[in-house]
């Protein structure tokens, strides 16, 4: 949801009302946009100029991790070790303030290993220095094309079984370097040499891999109110601490890092060999590198979405900027002697975990390995390499993610997720995604072309079961199936499809209308038997697919007033919309309700929450009420049905944010600028007494007006149902459970205005905690964040 801010001077346009003292606010909520967190505090800063303690305390969190894992990368690939620090320190400050993914950390990445490795044994180290800055400069290409999301369109099962198959090719190498001995230069290769290194062990370094091997899994697993305290320090920082203690204390003989004085560094040279090889090099590494970033920066878009603590906003992923922050990463990369870059999902995950608030967290921890890599050379040299081949063996071990594979199963693409993981272990990278493209395009005709349809007749009613994609090439067999349906017969059409084209969707409507107007009744079904679509009335054009809430006929029937209007309502929920929102309100059920916001608005008909907030079941805790009031608490006749609610939803359901929504038209507040002070106590008058405080605060002349659309109210009620909605949020205020964790920085208030006629909603926000402007300003609309970020 975007926030536009504006300025509005009010001495300008009422020069009998004094300016206020702070300057406006407007936020548009887009109809679109689901209703989460409309208003909060600011939005991550990115200047450079500004470090947040958030972000510092992330930055040290990601340096434990990065660096451990950039030596060990460097050493799997058979690098300098240098190389991985000096990729690790570009990634974070380069990728960190050009790309466009706020939170995701960039580095040398386990995905690259295998690539990595074979250019150079092929080209040598310095060849492979220049194809990372030529795979950079293709990366800034296409992010000058914005396609960067064309490289989320590979299937998932593609990506899952690439990464897996370099996981294992990866675990496979390092495994000979964990029994003390040379990986081989293939996976084939090393499955085969396996038998003969398990007769060769080494003790010292078998007992270092080990140790590493175990604090790594155990250290995440640690009980109770320790675990919870000692899991705040990395495991790969422990387990190679650990391992280096082991080592150094035991005298243990085995080889040890080595990091050579940075004057003898080694920097790219003009590549030498074949250019179709070298351009396959650059195009695998900037296949792989992208779609690797690009994925991962989607990914950390939600965990921090997700979170619910630091409450600062962190804008989404510009993926064209960051696929560009990455090109210029590996240009900068491959010139100083680095690893290739990509987005990192281990460390940009610990980012987010550790409440990073902006780039400056990768920055920062850019920063922190350059000085390590400078200052930090004598202690680096006591690690052992069979520590750091443990560590990187384990982490492409859990890249064959378990819940991938479910995913990929259960969306059954398994043949494509197998097929690629075998590829990339026997044939490489390049060549296993090529293949792996291939087969789901095999799979993806072999359904379009495999659609089974039967028909069989029980208790005179026919049912067609369609199953499988219905496109072109079924119609032939599904005009077959329908014509032996006998005219004037009842039919049900189950279609157990994800896809129908518009020719066999024409076939079927047609066929529909015909048996209709025969006599016979058609009912077209999903799987789980939820009625998807009706026959066709020609005759009336006035539905949409809105219409469900909306109280409409699309004929000249006499509209029914009694309570056959509401069984038919329940009765078309119970078909078309039970079996949609079924799982999710029996998960609902299970979990409890876990709202986000407590939501308190007018009663009135015509304000439809759900539909003004694009929200659904459990998102918001609604309490409505006649002028969406909040009586004061103390005052005599106050009621505490609302004081209830708001008591519930703060301290027991833990809201973050409490919005009181007014709308234009707003019958309360017209009886309560017509009702005189003398009214006779009737319980509708004894309501609206709360909202008096809201009357005299519109005629205090002291204040300036409310403004909509930078115009002032078009009459008095309008005016009076902005001005209700600032007043309300002052009566929270009041209410001690809302102070409370308005004191703690906590809870979030926030006032919104919905004008019925033009289905405009409006969003107020404070320049200070203790006031709220009365400001209104129009703003046309702007694409949802669902559409922003659909791949």
């Amino acid at each position: 949801m975007s926030c536009v801010p504006t300025r509005t001077d009010d001495a300008s346009h009422r020069p009998d009302k004094p300016p206020k003292n702070h300057p406006t606010r407007l936020a548009r909520l887009s109809p679109a946009s689901r209703f989460q967190r409309p208003h909060g505090p600011p939005s991550g800063d990115d200047s450079p100029f500004r470090i947040r303690g958030a972000d510092l305390s992330a930055s040290i969190a990601v340096f434990l991790i990065a660096l451990p894992l950039s030596l060990g990368i460097a050493l799997a690939t058979g690098a300098p070790l240098q190389a991985g620090l000096v990729a690790a320190a570009v990634g974070g400050i380069v990728a960190g303030r050009l790309g466009g993914s706020p939170l995701q950390v960039s580095g040398p990445a386990a995905g690259l290993t295998v690539v990595t490795a074979e250019l150079i044994q092929r080209y040598g180290w310095r060849t492979t220095c220049a194809i990372t800055v030529l795979a950079g400069l293709c990366q800034l290409v296409l992010a000058a094309l914005r396609v960067a999301r064309s490289a989320l369109a590979v299937s998932p099962a593609i990506v899952h079984g690439m990464l897996a198959g370099i996981g294992a090719t990866i675990a496979l190498a390092q495994l000979h370097i964990v029994l003390g001995g040379t990986p081989q230069s293939s996976a084939v290769s090393n499955v085969q040499g396996l038998p003969a290194q398990l007769r060769d062990l080494h003790p010292a370094a078998l007992s270092v891999s080990v140790l590493t091997v175990a604090v790594l899994l155990i250290w995440p697993r640690v009980p109770g109110r320790a675990g919870s305290i000692v899991r705040k320090v990395p495991a790969a920082l422990v387990a190679v601490a650990a391992a280096t203690a082991l080592a150094t204390l035991a005298n243990l003989h085995q080889p040890l890092v080595d990091l050579p004085s940075w004057r003898s560094h080694a920097l790219p040279e003009l590549p030498e060999g074949p250019v179709l090889g070298l351009l396959a090099a650059v195009l695998t590494i900037t296949l792989v590198g992208s779609v690797e970033s690009l994925l991962s920066a989607v990914a950390i878009d939600k965990l921090a979405a997700a979170r619910k603590k630091p409450t600062v906003r962190v804008p989404r992923t510009d993926l064209d900027r960051e696929l560009a922050g990455q090109g210029a990463a590996n240009v900068v990369s491959g010139a100083l002697g680095g690893l290739p870059i990509t987005g990192v999902a281990v460390r940009s995950s610990a980012n987010v975990a550790a409440g990073a608030v902006s780039r400056n967290s990768a920055m920062l921890h850019g920063l922190w390995i350059v000085v390590a890599a400078l200052l930090l050379v004598p202690v680096l040299d006591l690690i052992p390499l069979a520590a750091l081949a443990a560590l990187v063996m384990v982490v492409g071990v859990q890249m064959v993610n378990i819940t991938h594979l479910r995913s990929v199963k259960k969306n059954r693409e398994m043949l494509v997720y197998a097929a690629t993981l075998s590829a990339v272990v026997l044939t490489g990278v390049l060549e296993g995604v090529v293949i792996g493209v291939a087969v789901a395009v095999a799979v993806a005709l072999h359904r379009l072309t495999r659609t089974r349809i039967t028909v069989e007749e029980h208790d005179g009613v026919h049912r067609v079961r369609a199953r499988g994609q219905l496109t072109f090439l079924a119609v032939p067999r599904l005009s077959r199936i329908l014509s032996h349906v006998p005219p004037g017969a009842d039919c049900v059409v189950e279609l157990d499809g994800s896809f129908m084209d518009h020719a066999a969707y024409e076939a079927l409507h047609d066929w529909q209308t015909s048996h209709t107007a025969q006599g016979g009744k058609v009912e077209v079904t999903g799987r789980a038997g939820g009625r998807i679509s009706e026959p066709a009335d020609e005759t009336h054009g006035c539905c949409r697919p809105w219409t469900p809430w909306r109280n409409h006929h699309c004929d000249d029937r006499p509209r029914e007033t009694d309570g056959h209007h509401l069984a038919s309502g329940l009765s078309s929920f119970q078909r078309n919309t039970a079996p949609l929102v079924r799982d999710e309100l029996a998960r609902l059920a299970r979990e409890g309700q876990r709202p986000s916001q407590l939501f308190i608005t007018c009663a009135d008909s015509r304000l439809v929450t759900s539909m003004i907030t694009a929200s659904g079941p459990g998102d918001l805790f609604t309490v409505r009420n006649v002028g969406n009031l909040v009586p004061r608490p103390g005052e005599e006749s106050a009621d505490d049905s609302v004081a209830a609610a708001i008591e519930y939803a703060v301290d027991i359901l833990g809201v973050d944010s409490i919005t009181v929504c007014g709308h234009s038209g707003c019958g309360a507040m017209q009886a309560l600028l017509n009702s005189p002070p003398d009214v006779s106590p009737t319980p509708l008058a004894r309501w609206l007494r709360h909202g008096r405080p809201s009357l005299r605060r519109m005629e205090n002349r002291d204040r300036a007006w409310a403004r909509i659309s930078g115009r002032l109210p078009t009459d008095a009620v309008e005016q009076l149902c902005l001005t209700n909605v600032v007043q309300q949020l002052e009566h929270l205020r009041a209410h001690e459970s809302v102070a409370r964790r308005l004191a703690a920085g906590s809870l979030q208030l926030q006032g919104m205005y919905f004008h019925v006629g033009e289905a405009q909603a409006y969003l107020l926000t404070s320049t200070a905690e203790d006031e709220i402007e009365e400001v209104f300003d129009r703003v046309a609309p702007t694409p949802s964040p669902l559409e922003k970020s659909r791949v």
